[in-house]
This record gives C-alpha cells, structure tokens and sequence, in this order.
C-alpha cells in the first residue's frame, strides 16, 4: 500500500526529475505530488511500529528510562509524525515536538496527533533541520531523512548544540552498505530508485546539496557525525530495511 503510493507519486514528477538532471538544480520535497509525503508515511509506519519502542530506543545507552520519567524530544524531519506519535503515545510522562520543513507535512501530523489524543505532550512546528528551535533536549531524533538534507552536517552540529550535555541522538536511515556492490539486492535497489526521484534531487535543491541518497552507507553517515563534532557513534540496530546508530556529545 505505502510503498505503491509513493511510487506511484513520486513517478508523475518524471519530467521535472529529467530536467533537473540535467541542470543539476535538484527538485525540493515540497515540489512533488501530495502522495509523496502520505505513501512515505505509510511505507516506513510499519517499521517503525515494529522496532522503535520495543528494540531501538531500548537500545540505547540509558534513554528509554528518561523516557519513562519524562524527558523532552525533538523529532526533526518528522513528516506526517508517525514516529512522534509512538514516542508521546509509549511514553506519557516525556514531551515530544515534531519539526519538519515542510508546511502540508506538519499541518496533518497536527491533526493526526489531536484525533490519537496526544495534544497535551506532543506538538509540531514548521523548522528546518539545521535551525529547529530549543535546546537541553534529551533525545534527539532522525527518521530516513538525513540523507535527504542538503546540509546533513549543518544539521548534525545544530543537533549538539540542541542537546543536553548527556543527550542523544538516534538516526535510523536505510540500510545500505559502504560499496554499490554490496546495495545490489532486492532492498537497495528499490532505495536506490526512490533515491533517485526523490532524496538525492531534493538535496541538491538545497544549500550545500551534499546528496549523501537513500545509499549512504555506516561510513558517510560516520563521516557526518563526526564532522559535526560528535565523539561517540556506534550501530545499535539492524532491520531488513534500516539501520539505527546512537550518537553523543
């Protein structure tokens, strides 16, 4: 269902996608059919119901008992606010704030957390990555999006300066592996044609435009982190379709 939407979304920018090949102007998120965003929500929701309260955030060093006294939470790049949603719902006594560029995104994430009855310890504002506001946050969270950003390590070092000084941030990205070799399977394949329409354009439509795609791969989004001045990265959980890293101050 998910995955046919985005598709099927995604495809009808084909002729912008041909020209900005060509220009290498890139071609922005907010530029593609409205299907784009929902049919992405749907393709990756699963997952995260799946894993993320019961095996990633577990998995990281000492968040999910902050979680359960109460911490503050910024999910950026957070779409539709599906994984936002999962953390406010699984843990009552935390406060989330979903951030995302895109206006219609958040406009519906809103409107999904008021029917789930989540108002009260979830909120969403339109920021980007590199410029969401707050700071002292306990957890900070990336959802398949940092590859997306044109300036992923302008966003990285606005992430530390965000955080608390124990904070963490989880990234959850694609899975993929350092070589095109080693993509070429039934997964990385489908990653690398979504990559091709949708996240390597819409980086290159952004300032800086670094196009890491839906194949980065644990050693660039290493060499992200770490640029950005973070001391601690390490893989802490694996799933057909994404990898989870943890990263600390």
């Amino acid at each position: 269902g998910g995955a046919f939407e985005l598709a099927t979304a995604t495809l009808k920018a084909t002729p912008h996608i041909e020209e900005v090949f060509k220009s290498g102007a890139g071609f922005g998120w907010h530029e593609h059919d409205a299907g784009v965003p929902t049919g992405c929500e749907r393709f990756f929701r699963p997952g995260y119901n799946a894993n993320l309260v019961s095996a990633w955030l577990p998995a990281l060093d000492g968040v999910e008992e902050k979680l359960r006294v109460g911490a503050t939470v910024a999910d950026v790049g957070c779409g539709l606010g599906a994984s936002s949603r999962l953390m406010a719902d699984a843990y009552p006594r935390s406060h989330v704030t979903g951030f995302d560029y895109h206006q219609e995104s958040i406009e519906l994430a809103r409107q999904k957390a008021r029917a789930a009855g989540l108002s009260d310890r979830l909120k969403f504002e339109v920021a980007p990555a590199q410029s969401f506001p707050g700071n002292g946050y306990d957890l900070v969270t990336m959802f398949d999006c940092l590859h997306d950003m044109g300036d992923p390590v302008g966003a990285a070092r606005h992430v530390r300066q965000a955080l608390a000084k124990d904070g963490t941030w989880l990234i959850v990205e694609p899975i993929a592996g350092d070589t095109v070799e080693s993509n070429l399977n039934p997964v990385g394949r489908a990653y690398y044609s979504f990559s091709t329409y949708l996240c390597t354009p819409s980086s290159l439509s952004q300032e800086v435009g670094l196009a890491l795609g839906a194949q980065a791969g644990p050693k660039r989004i290493h060499d992200v982190v770490t640029a950005a001045g973070f001391t601690r990265f390490r893989k802490v959980a694996e799933t057909p379709f994404n990898l989870v890293y943890e990263a600390r101050p």
